[in-house]
């Protein structure tokens, strides 16, 4: 039971990196199409809400697969450095 759950959050977590992937190939295809810096810069604004967005979900999956094996102050922890993470790089 416990590893059909895991595989199911192992394929969400591939998932959603793959489609980041997607969705960053697709703006630089886009910037190049547009061939202006003003677009290429408002296609990189968008792209500066999907970057977090990925790595939490991600993170937030990883760390609902590992539940029952860490004990919840870590999954603090590591919620925690997430968040200093994105603190760290904010504008």
């Amino acid at each position: 039971m416990f590893s059909y759950f895991r595989e199911h959050i192992l394929m969400g977590m591939a998932g959603l990196r793959l489609l980041s992937g997607l969705i960053e190939i697709t703006a630089a295809v886009a910037m190049f199409y547009f061939g202006s810096v003003q677009k290429a810069v408002q296609i990189n604004a968008g792209l500066a809400l999907v970057g977090p967005t990925v790595l939490i979900l991600v993170t937030s999956l990883g760390l609902i697969g590992l539940a029952d094996k860490l004990e919840f102050w870590r999954m603090v922890v590591v919620m925690g450095g997430v968040g200093l993470i994105l603190w760290g790089v904010r504008g």
